[in-house]
This record gives C-alpha cells, structure tokens and sequence, in this order.
C-alpha cells in the first residue's frame, strides 16, 4: 500500500480526534484534551475537580460516551424515528461519528433499524435498562400494593407518576378488570409533556416561580388542547392552585373523553417526587363518584405512599420554600 500524502495523513489524522474514544481500537485512546486528565478526582476534590461547587464538571466527562447518551435522549414517542444525518444536524455532531456511535449503539442493542437501512428506532436494550431501573425504584416497591387497593377500592385503573424535566413518566400501574379500560393505551414508561396534564401540575406543585421559569424559558408553550395553559403565568397559576388545594381534577384536559384525579406523593425530605392518579373513561366525571368520596381516596393513597417514604407532615423537612411562601407550612 502507496504511505499517505501529507494531505491524506491530516484528513486521517482530523477523523480520528472526532471519533468517540469507546470507538477507538485499544483502550487506551482518548478524546481531545482527555489523555492528561486524572482516572479518578483528586483528594478533597471529589464532584467539583477543584473548582468552586456546580454539578460535576466537564474535565470528568467521557465525550464519546455523553454523545452516544445524547443520541439515545432524542428519540421520544413524538419523534420515534431518526437518521444519521438528521440526528448529525440536531446534535452539531460530524455525521461520520454520528454514524460510528449509531452502529455501536445497534451492536448493543440499544438502537435497531427501522423499515430502512437509514433510519433508527430504541432497541430493547433500552426497555430492559427501563424496567431494571424501574424494579430498583423503592417507590414502585412500596406503592404498587397501594395502588392495587385503590383500584380495588374505586374499580378505576390507577398510576404512579413521576416527573422527568419537562415530562411526566408513568412508573406503576394497577390494571381496572372492566373492558372500557383496554382502550386506553397509558402502560408503564408512557410520557407525557408535564405542562400539558394535571399529573405534572400536581407533580411541579412544590417548584417556585423561579425554577419554573427555568424549566419553560419560551415564551409560548406548546398547545394540545384547549385547556393547555399557553404561558408561563398561566402554568403557574394552575400548579400553584393545586398545589393549594392538595389534588387536582381534569375533564377532558389532555386526551378527549379520558378524566382523571391526582394527588401528589411526598419523601422524606418534604419534596413532591411523585403522583397517584385514578384514570375515569369518561369526558366528564360524574357527580356521584365525588359525591361517593373518589377525591378522598386518591388522596388517602398518596398520603399512604408519602408515609411509607418516611415523610411526615409535622417534621421540619417537610415544609419546602415554595409550600412556605403558600402559607401551607
């Protein structure tokens, strides 16, 4: 084989700096400005590599494997579908590594093709890694028994919710025996945007206006029914009155003819960590399941999971600063 032009050796040279390190042969390759970079974080400097607080900083991250993640994180149920390209363009990313950390991903089962040589879809690896750490949650352990008897209790089909950023993930759920409930296709790792529904109203309850704003910078957000709240005030004011009211009711709010009741659930730290909700098939619920105490059981089965979480109401940790500035604490 003819040695490599000055040219050609440079371009080879460029490819390789762009490569993720886990692409590499051997193990001892490395990204850019990597290869100096201690194993492990120094003595008394652990989380913060020397520098003043913050989250852990950069000098620790592995860049091959933040951008293989990072592609992993922009597949969702809206946008189940991607190409190298496309994701090349989104992510900033050269597409030849793009496409090396595509055909990794695959080889571990953590993407697979999709109807095209092309396009890629989440692979079952990653619902394995779900469902492990779903099976890890002390959350799931503790409040299936408790949703199991609030389904019993009210014959509806009832959930654990938690939050995840701007979304809501479905982590439990307690089945209703009746067959209207089979067309309503919410399972276990279900997400939904947070601003959209009760559940993440109820689950945003303790976030000041403040990290609130962080959360939805835009000044618009986006709109799937109706009833969506359209700004940041608008959010606000609606978390703020469920939070106040300690449940929250929908009709129709976020799925036509589907109803629901959530109340939050609390840790030991005081915190909203999670939801319990009862879904009702109907575009309005009916009086009489008020009437029959339905708002107070879902409440009682919240405030059973936040017990068996260690969180106890008259504790100092359980006034957070926004339950304060409410007067509720």
């Amino acid at each position: 084989m003819a040695p490599a032009t000055p040219k050609r050796k440079a371009l080879m040279e460029d490819e390789a700096l762009r490569v993720p390190s886990t692409l590499v042969d051997g193990e001892s390759a490395a990204e850019p400005n990597e290869s100096n970079e201690p194993n492990e974080p120094p003595d008394g400097n652990e989380g913060n590599g020397g520098n003043d607080g913050g989250p852990a900083e950069s000098r620790y991250l592995v860049p091959g494997l933040e951008r293989g993640l990072r592609i992993l994180t922009q597949f969702s149920p809206r946008e189940p579908v991607f190409s190298a390209p496309e994701l090349s363009q989104r992510l900033g990313i050269p597409r030849t590594t793009v496409f090396r950390l595509l055909q990794t991903l695959e080889a571990m089962g953590f993407l697979e093709r999709a109807g095209s040589e092309k396009n890629f879809r989440l692979g079952v690896a990653v619902l394995r890694l779900g469902f492990e750490y779903l099976s890890s949650l002390e959350l799931t352990d503790l409040g299936i028994p408790i949703i199991e008897r609030l389904r019993d209790a009210t014959q509806l089909t009832s959930h654990i919710v938690i939050r995840d950023g701007r979304d809501i993930v479905f982590v439990a759920k307690a089945q209703s025996v009746a067959g209207v409930f089979n067309s309503i296709k919410v399972n276990v790792g279900t997400r939904l945007p947070a601003h959209a529904t009760v559940h993440g109203h109820v689950l945003m309850g303790d976030l000041t206006l403040a990290e609130l704003r962080a959360l939805y910078p835009e000044k618009t957000l986006e709109k799937f029914t109706p009833q969506t709240p359209e700004t940041l005030a608008e959010l606000f004011a609606r978390v703020r009155e469920d939070a106040e009211r300690g449940y929250a009711v929908s009709a129709s709010s976020f799925e036509r003819g589907i109803s629901v009741v959530s109340a939050p659930v609390r840790n030991d730290a005081g915190r909203i960590c999670a939801a319990i909700t009862v879904t009702i098939p109907r575009a309005n619920i009916d009086s009489s399941m008020l009437d029959a105490g339905l708002i107070g059981q879902v409440r009682e089965a919240a405030d059973a999971l936040s017990h068996r979480l260690n969180y106890r109401p008259g504790s100092d940790n359980a006034s957070t600063p926004y339950m304060k500035s409410l007067g509720l604490k």
